[in-house]
């Protein structure tokens, strides 16, 4: 019997949403970053609106811009292996089902069975039969960038969100405060659910992304107050 090397992917239900996490956790800290940094240097409240709508619209683009290439790249080298697939399927037909065969063995069905299994499907469908065992690909249903552009850009817009709406509340000299624990609220929910979707220990994931939430944070509180001390 040869030896047959099942090639896999990762599941992309999990990483789709795992992506809209990461996404909606890059909106919470670039915007509140930016807008606690212009809010600690005395700015009104329509030049810190006008700054966190500005970073909300640049790294929503830069978002999906970046998804968008990084999806295609996938996209493409599917259909690289689905035409290699086709291709052997046409040079060697007999191989290839012996190796659909021992596929179906290795998941656990006897030969007979086995075999039995890997005619029917190479009658039916042989190009989506191995391309599913071998690739597991659905050469019908291919990683779609235009789902990863929208998916990033509105999860990185709504966590941005969160940020700017917590500044622009009237809390007076609360308000760089009050928006400072909205965030890290947000980073704790974010954090969590990051942990469930990666199965990782979900009290590591939370104080890792809160602490620098936190950090970026005071660090962009601190420039921004040394702006306002030179004059700037």
């Amino acid at each position: 019997m040869k030896l047959i090397h099942i090639k896999s992917s990762p599941n992309k239900k999990s990483n789709r949403l795992r992506a809209a996490v990461m996404g909606s956790n890059d909106g919470i800290l670039s915007v509140s970053g930016l807008v606690i940094g212009v809010a600690s240097a005395n700015g009104s409240k329509i030049i810190i609106l006008t700054a966190g709508v500005a970073g909300i619209v640049a790294g929503a683009i830069s978002m999906a811009a970046g998804e968008f290439m990084s999806v295609s790249a996938e996209r493409d080298n599917e259909k690289a292996l689905i035409a290699k697939e086709k291709l052997e399927l046409e040079q060697n037909p007999k191989y290839e089902l012996e190796e659909l065969t021992h596929l179906y063995e290795n998941r656990g069905l006897d030969t007979a069975t086995a075999s039995r299994v890997a005619k029917q499907l190479t009658k039916a469908d042989a190009l989506g039969a191995h391309s599913d065992m071998e690739l597991n690909i659905n050469p019908n249903n291919l990683t779609n960038p235009w789902y990863a552009v929208s998916a990033s850009a509105i999860s990185y817009t709504s966590g941005a969100l969160i940020p700017l709406i917590a500044i622009m509340l009237p809390f007076g000299v609360m308000t760089i405060p009050v928006t400072f624990v909205a965030v890290l609220i947000a980073l704790t929910i974010t954090g969590y659910i990051s942990a469930k979707i990666s199965g990782s220990h979900a009290a590591k994931a939370i104080l890792r992304v809160v602490l620098s939430g936190a950090a970026a944070m005071v660090i962009t509180f601190m420039i921004g107050k040394l702006f306002k001390i030179v004059g700037v």
